[in-house]
């Protein structure tokens, strides 16, 4: 632990990652998509998921960037075979993000179908078929799986995955109470029989609110 925290290097990478997750704490929060609602009116639902993905893109670079250009050092490279298993596994999850997407709707997911007038209003439906049906949050979970199974590890990218980790479960948690908001009951009864990220494992409680 002591001699991956050593230099500044993961300190910068964390504190970069505590920035980008407090911005899109606050740009994915009810209370401040009604406060724009508020102040533009309905033309906020065709931008807003548009422009938010558009800031989540922009503002990530910087993480990226300190992670790829500052002093870094090797933890970890796996031995054959685990390394092609790992890869494999990588494969794979890449391939569900793909699926996933597709079930989710690709050009509503980066929010040009609501910016084209599309679909500018919130979903009436949930999606539980597909990937939907083993978990809660598919596309989460298969970026978990590719990042964690990276065969080769550094201190940096130790540092990044953490913190993309700790991102992705605290904004499921957020997108649940949300969901919550939005189907009532009807999720609710989806979060009891579908796990949140882990097909198979223990379903979480639901959060409060």
């Amino acid at each position: 632990m002591i001699a991956w925290l050593a230099g500044p290097s993961p300190w910068a990478i964390l504190g970069a990652g505590l920035a980008y997750g407090l911005i899109h704490s606050l740009l994915a929060s009810l209370r401040f998509k009604a406060t724009l609602r508020g102040m533009f009116g309905s033309a906020v639902e065709r931008w807003y998921r548009l422009v938010y993905n558009l800031i989540a893109f922009l503002t990530l670079l910087p993480v990226l960037a300190l992670s790829a250009l500052l002093p870094d050092h090797p933890l970890y490279t796996l031995p054959a075979p685990w390394k092609y298993l790992a890869l494999a596994g990588q494969t794979l999850a890449v391939v569900a993000l793909g699926v996933g997407l597709i079930q989710t709707g690709v050009w509503s997911f980066l929010g040009l179908s609501q910016a084209l007038g599309a679909n500018s209003t919130e979903p009436t439906s949930m999606a539980v078929h597909g990937l939907y049906r083993w978990v809660r949050h598919p596309l989460y979970t298969a970026g978990l799986l590719f990042i964690w199974l990276t065969p080769s590890m550094s201190a940096n990218l130790l540092t990044l995955y953490l913190v993309l980790s700790a991102y992705l479960l605290v904004g499921a948690v957020f997108e649940e109470r949300k969901l919550v908001r939005e189907f009532g009951s009807q999720y609710l009864r989806y979060q009891e029989r579908t796990p949140m990220l882990i097909p198979g494992f223990p379903r979480l409680r639901r959060p409060a609110g």
